[in-house]
């Protein structure tokens, strides 16, 4: 009894996105030029923060912070999926794997969290401006990073240390492309009650709360916004909100259609490409939506580019 309950197993089978042969060098093509795209835009973002003075403000702070949690969150998953597909080898070790689990949850969590400090951000310089250079101090500011990455990173290391406690019997395929905690519960030949109460209550606690504050944020900024009497005061004050809120809405519009996948399916192939557009396709996108719709990264990634210095 005693050695089939602590029966473990040396590393886990990561299944992947599709298990034919034909699909994979497509798919790796896809996804390197969808890393390198991630990795290109993300640092372009944090360059052209850190090189432009103008841009040294909490609102771009915030930004810089959020660029650099994408970077290693999709770094976190993509090479090690790139070297199962050219390899043909869907091998993980138990010890990577539980490394991939803790800094997929760290780094998705804190991305969470930034952009809640972010519609904070934005509600402070909308709806208290006179106020905003002391509320929005540096030394604030790097408080709200190091409360956001605390969060993160004591929250991952309870997760893991509730996850260890499991033995794992003969089943070792995961039906996913990274080590996914929910996967890899789902694996364990132990009881995982406890386990599944903690994941759903973290998955509640940081998707409610972080979501509350944020729409209670752009609910005092749009109540804000309307009494300003000139449009163009309206268009300037909703314009500096404009990129967030799509980065908000794309992070949890894609998070959404990861749970109602595994709501509503059986299916771990469909459950596995939603997860590309949460974890992937979204740290892609981000650089994209701000330098799009912000003239100020615009600029500074032209004199980037064009080798000046701003002014």
């Amino acid at each position: 009894m005693e050695s089939e309950n602590q029966t473990y197993v040396s590393g886990f089978l990561l299944l992947g996105i599709s298990e034919k042969e034909e699909q994979q060098m497509p798919l790796f093509g896809l996804f390197l030029g969808m890393y390198l795209v991630t990795v290109f835009g993300n640092v372009l973002i944090m360059l052209a923060i850190g090189s432009d003075s103008h841009l040294h403000t909490p609102m771009y702070f915030f930004l810089s912070n959020l660029s650099l949690v994408d970077l290693c969150l999709v770094t976190t998953l993509v090479p090690k999926m790139l070297v199962n597909m050219l390899t043909q080898n869907k091998a993980i070790s138990y010890a990577g794997c539980f490394a991939q689990m803790y800094f997929f949850m760290n780094f998705a969590c804190s991305d969470n969290l930034l952009l809640t400090v972010m519609a904070y951000d934005r509600f402070v310089a909308i709806c208290h401006p006179l106020h905003y250079v002391t509320l929005m101090s540096p030394r604030i500011c790097s408080l709200l990073i190091l409360i956001s990455w605390s969060i993160s990173i004591l929250i991952s290391i309870f997760e893991i240390l509730m996850t260890r406690r499991l033995s794992f019997c003969k089943e070792r395929e995961i039906s996913h492309f990274f080590c996914d905690l929910s996967e890899v519960i789902k694996i364990s030949c132990s009881d995982t009650l406890i386990n599944n109460i903690v994941v759903y209550f973290a998955t509640g606690l940081l998707g409610i709360l972080p979501l509350t504050g944020i729409l209670f944020s752009y609910s005092q900024i749009c109540s804000s916004i309307l009494k300003v009497p000139s449009p163009g005061g309206k268009y300037k004050a909703f314009s500096t909100c404009g990129s967030h809120i799509s980065v908000v809405s794309l992070f949890y519009g894609t998070g959404l259609g990861v749970y109602l996948s595994s709501a509503t399916t059986q299916s771990s192939r469909n459950i596995s490409i939603a997860s590309v557009m949460y974890s992937v396709v979204t740290p892609m996108l981000n650089p994209f939506i701000y330098s799009l719709r912000n003239k100020d990264i615009k600029d500074a990634l032209k004199r980037i580019i064009s080798g000046t210095t701003s002014p």
